[in-house]
């Protein structure tokens, strides 16, 4: 018979297994499989715990208690015992991986990174919440004529300080010339509108409004071939563009300095004028201008020009301008679009110079009298037309607009061929098969206009559809991206050709005269999905 031990092992507290499985046992193993080298008669160290943080860290050991009494008990005979007794390891889970580790990985896969904002979630959601109070959200263009009581607007734009959150004022043009200054601020039921300005401008239709840097003058063009300068606080023009030979479509502030604006009109030409060169001119004493410099034929394509030396039969007009824009992180240059094709066109409007045909020696010796066109040639234009792909022929452009934030470097231009076409910024190179197009959309008018948001995540067009339909386009995810469905906004009548953004809200004008401002508020659109015909009374609702 063994003799017994000279002391009982040491054992930890039993466990209640009341309704309990029994646990496993704790698995022993030896310390002799763990190591890589033979035992060492050498004192050996100190053994540390096992962990498990990642596989590239090194392999710790802890003795338990029971070993370590057992080991003091046994000092006088041997200081150290073998590195083959057992012990027993304890290993912990592993930490929980990132939530970003999977997408730092596919951020930096062989093949590339990928876009970021693709894995950002769709604001299809906020956009579906924009309402419009039947009761404080409506505003109206009066007529100056006798024989109808309301004008339809052309064009609207909200002053700067709208767009960064201060005090809501939108300018709306209309058909008669007037301009129309409203305080679009947020305000309750049947509350009393804030009273508005109206200034007699032009006597005919103004087809753009802009404001200047600081908004204190607003820019106005018009049927009347001419282009105004308006003072906000003495309601009095300042200044008058002469110089272009039919209706002036377009205008753009300069961003680089505040006294230079340039114009596109519809004879092909685009004006640069500057504010610092007027002379006064009759009683009044207003300060009439002429171009500093003109771009002649901006947009006539390549085929349509005359050879040297020779007349073209039965000319046809040159194709009109019908959007400017200045892109953002590129000064002294300048963006056009025309009404011939899809093709935009870069100008350096430090080095207007004229085309080499122009500069000839055999065309300045010819026996004509009359002066060469000084026709300007641009740095750079469009390798395709994106029009073309999507129709039998090419159709113009109707509307720029410039992405900023999450779409800098793209520009979004509606086409005449009903659909919204992306190009790149600074190439103008479009981005094939990933135009914009809808049911609702559509884009067969001039009048037409698009407008990017604050943010630069959402994109507003107009539409000639008689139920006086409008567009929201979550462009974030753009041109790449799977875009969501577009948001409908139909609350008037007729054709809404005019929209533009502030910080918190959309302007969108339509032929019946009226003006609508759209907000976000989920509330009022739970209402309307909950009790749809009580809301219809109060709110006109997205869809």
């Amino acid at each position: 018979m063994l003799p017994s031990p000279s002391s009982s092992p040491q054992h930890g507290p039993l466990h209640t297994r009341t309704n309990l499985p029994p646990k496993q046992p704790t698995r022993q193993t030896s310390l002799k499989a763990l190591l890589l080298t033979p035992p060492d008669e050498r004192k050996p160290k100190r053994q540390s715990l096992l962990t498990a943080f990642g596989p590239q860290k090194r392999i710790k050991l802890e003795l338990t208690s029971q070993d370590l009494d057992s080991a003091e008990s046994e000092t006088d005979s041997s200081e150290y015992e073998d590195s083959d007794d057992e012990c027993e390891m304890r290993v912990d889970p592993p930490a929980p991986a990132h939530p970003m580790r999977n997408l730092s990985k596919l951020l930096n896969k062989p093949g590339g990174p990928l876009n970021p904002r693709q894995y950002r979630p769709s604001s299809e959601q906020l956009l579906r919440s924009f309402v419009s109070s039947h009761k404080s959200d409506v505003y109206k263009c009066p007529s100056t004529r006798e024989d109808r009581y309301l004008a339809p607007p052309y064009a609207c734009a909200y002053s700067n300080g709208s767009k960064y959150g201060d005090q809501s004022l939108l300018a709306v043009a209309d058909e008669e010339g007037t301009v129309n200054i409203f305080n679009t601020t947020k305000r309750q039921d049947w509350e009393q509108a804030p009273q508005h300005q109206s200034l007699q401008i032009h006597n005919n239709g103004v087809f753009q409004v802009k404001w200047n840097h600081d908004d204190t003058s607003l820019a106005t063009c018009s049927g009347d071939q001419s282009v105004r300068i308006t003072d906000i606080s003495t309601s009095k023009i300042t200044h008058v563009l002469r110089g272009q030979s039919s209706t002036a479509k377009c205008i753009s502030w300069d961003p680089s300095h505040t006294q230079l604006l340039t114009s596109g009109n519809r004879d092909g030409s685009i004006c640069l004028w500057d504010l610092r060169a007027g002379t006064p001119h009759g009683d009044e004493g207003l300060d009439v201008l002429k171009p500093s410099q003109v771009i002649l034929d901006a947009h006539l394509p390549p085929q349509c020009k005359p050879k040297r030396g020779r007349k073209a039969k039965h000319a046809s007009a040159a194709p009109g301008v019908t959007s400017l824009l200045y892109p953002e992180g590129h000064p002294y240059t300048l963006i056009s679009a025309g009404t011939a094709d899809g093709i935009l066109k870069s100008w350096d409007l430090r080095f207007l110079h004229p085309s080499p045909d122009d500069r000839s020696p055999t065309k300045a010796k010819s026996k004509s009298k009359s002066k060469p066109k000084n026709v300007a040639m641009p740095l750079l234009s469009s390798p395709i037309d994106p029009t073309g792909l999507v129709s039998r022929r090419p159709r113009g452009i109707l509307s720029l607009a410039a992405g900023h934030g999450p779409t800098a470097g793209l520009i979004f231009a509606l086409g005449a061929d009903s659909h919204v076409h992306t190009y790149s910024l600074p190439t103008l190179q479009p981005y094939i098969n990933s135009s914009i197009t809808h049911d609702s959309l559509r884009g067969d008018s001039f009048y037409l206009s698009l407008s990017m948001s604050s943010c630069g995540r959402w994109l507003a067009t107009g539409s000639t559809s008689q139920n006086g339909t409008a567009l929201l386009f979550d462009v974030e995810k753009a041109p790449f991206g799977n875009l969501t469905s577009p948001v409908v906004l139909s609350a008037q009548v007729g054709e809404v050709g005019a929209v533009d953004w502030s910080r918190d809200s959309l302007a969108t004008c339509a032929d019946d005269g009226t003006v609508r401002v759209w907000r976000p508020d989920i509330d009022a659109r739970r209402q309307c999905v909950d009790d749809p015909e009580e809301s219809k009374w109060n709110w006109a609702c997205a869809s």
